[in-house]
């Protein structure tokens, strides 16, 4: 589109810490162009969205049936509760104000921030039989009511769970304190991270001489690694400087006074007590040899469940750090005692053959490719496609899932067999991010575009009313959220923050939950609750326009 560079622009400006988002400032300069009254064909707008909603579908795939599991059934629980407690409270709102199909629609969208409805709302008009020009003023308004409630649906949501949310559950320092608690159990204290965050702990290589009494008589290289892990830290040799010659190491080396040695380990075990063994040095020719990061899918049955405390155990992990952790895109925290699941990937780094090794013990060795299968894109969209087609006819009225519901259901079930055959289907992040981004806001372009002749008087028509309406809309689900998960699931405070922004899928009211909180541990309840918040609230979208 020729105007692209204007609504990213003004999706990105910020004001404080509010920003427009793009999808909106998309919408609204749509609105702009359409004052033009420029015709686009309709294709162009349905081709765009399911490429969308098959990405989104694909991307939280494996989170959804994983939380199909025993160990994930009280999260998906939970989810599925606060999702209908949205459409329950969008509902009853849209009826006391006597909102038409379209205005509720639009209210649903915007007060839950969930772009998706706005097309499957338009595709479940389109079958229900309804007048043409009846059906074009519900769909005009959709985008209208949107604009207005979406700001506080964006804001108003990182600001209930992050500071009304904490108050709500004890306390912002209770919670502080709960979430530390959390972390320690799992394998983390403050003594572990002198001054870092977890989001700054690479995996590091650093070189020290040795000049501790210790090495006097001569100590082996186990015998070192060995000592560190007694301390509670996974430290490994990794090349040693004697007598003026660099070479590899093995578990017998002997390492004596004089000698220089390369240590990796994760950076909150590096930098404490380990300076004991000499200065650090720095020396490019000791550091400069072929170190390894290799994302790598988890599908091994046995490693799936497994913590990552008993996946170090392992021999095979000699000399592999874990870096990151990264489940259906969210990145988790790296801790002891955190479990991994099937579809996960986790960052191994190492020397190149240590990590090579390590890499096909645990999974599916993910290299990083530009490559997208488009035969699996396009297979999924086709038979998503067909499936939402098939209707039901209750009363004389044709229900279906529509093919951009059907679309989307292709995706949870594409992204699944992914994760569970990874060789297979790849769809790259970056391309991830075109389909889900490029085809999102094409879709909205379009939308602002057909709907600019009619938007101002619409906007006039709702007013200030829908604002108060969506701000109410939004607040009182995450509300009904909080107590759920306090009272009713009885989950810890960190989960059950996290957990409600995960069911609403604002990703923005996770960061600031975890910057208030001061933890990443939030992230642990929220991509279960995402996959099953993404998958109903988009479903909603028909729903909503059937019950109005």
């Amino acid at each position: 589109m020729p105007y692209s560079s204007p609504w990213f622009w003004l999706g990105k400006l910020r004001i404080g810490k509010f920003s427009l988002g793009t999808v909106t400032s998309v919408l609204l300069v749509g609105v702009l162009v359409g004052q033009l009254k420029i015709d686009v064909p309709g294709p162009i707008k349905s081709v765009f969205f399911l490429l969308f909603l098959f990405a989104v579908g694909y991307k939280v795939g494996p989170q959804f049936f994983r939380g199909l599991k025993k160990d994930g059934l009280p999260q998906v629980g939970f989810a599925v509760l606060m999702c209908v407690s949205v459409l329950v409270v969008t509902w009853l709102l849209a009826l006391v104000m006597g909102y038409n199909p379209g205005e509720a629609a639009g209210l649903l969208a915007g007060s839950q921030t969930i772009s998706a409805v706005i097309g499957v709302a338009e595709d479940t008009m389109a079958n229900m039989g309804l007048d043409e020009a009846q059906r074009q003023s519900y769909i005009n308004i959709i985008p209208v009511s949107y604009a207005v409630t979406y700001v506080f649906g964006t804001a108003g949501s990182a600001w209930v769970l992050s500071s009304l949310g904490p108050k709500l559950l004890g306390g912002l320092e209770k919670v502080k304190a709960a979430c530390k608690e959390l972390e320690a159990k799992m394998g983390s204290s403050e003594a572990d991270e002198p001054g870092f965050m977890h989001a700054a702990r690479p995996v590091t290589f650093r070189a020290y001489k040795i000049e501790n009494e210790w090495f006097k008589q001569g100590r082996r290289v186990i015998d070192l690694e060995m000592y560190f892990q007694k301390d509670g830290k996974r430290l490994f040799v990794e090349r040693l400087r004697k007598q003026g010659v660099v070479r590899d190491v093995s578990p017998n080396t002997v390492l004596n006074i004089g000698d220089e040695v390369v240590l990796s380990g994760r950076r909150e075990f590096v930098i404490g007590e380990e300076d004991w063994i000499g200065n650090e040095i720095q020396d490019a020719q000791l550091l400069d040899f072929p170190a390894e990061t290799l994302p790598v899918t988890v599908t091994k049955k046995t490693f799936a469940g497994k913590t990552v405390a008993n996946i170090r155990r392992h021999k095979f992990m000699h000399g592999v750090s874990i870096r990151s952790i990264k489940r259906a895109g969210i990145e988790i925290p790296v801790l002891a005692q955190t479990k991994l699941d099937a579809g996960d990937v986790i960052e191994v780094v190492g020397t190149k053959q240590e990590v090579e090794s390590a890499a096909v013990q645990i999974g599916y060795v993910d290299r990083p490719t530009h490559q997208t299968d488009m035969i699996f894109v396009g297979l999924g969209i086709l038979i998503g496609g067909l499936f939402g087609a098939l209707s039901i006819h209750i009363g004389g009225v044709p229900i279906s899932l529509s093919t951009s519901g059907g679309a989307l259901i292709a995706g949870l079930f594409f992204g699944w067999l992914r994760s569970k055959h990874p060789t297979f289907g790849r769809i790259p992040e970056a391309s991830l991010w075109v389909l889900n981004n490029v085809g999102l806001n094409m879709f909205i372009a379009v939308v602002g575009i057909a709907a600019g002749p009619s938007f101002v008087q619409g906007f006039r028509d709702v007013g200030l009313s829908l604002f108060i309406v969506g701000a109410i809309a939004t607040t009182l689900p995450l509300i009904i959220g909080l107590l759920l998960g306090k009272y009713v699931f009885k989950f810890h405070p960190a989960i059950t923050l996290g957990c409600c922004a995960g069911a609403r899928t604002t990703t923005a009211a996770l960061g600031a939950i975890q910057d208030a909180v001061e933890s990443e541990t939030p992230a642990l309840g929220y991509t279960v609750t995402y996959a099953v918040g993404n998958t109903l609230l988009i479903i909603w979208g028909v729903v909503i326009v059937l019950l109005i």
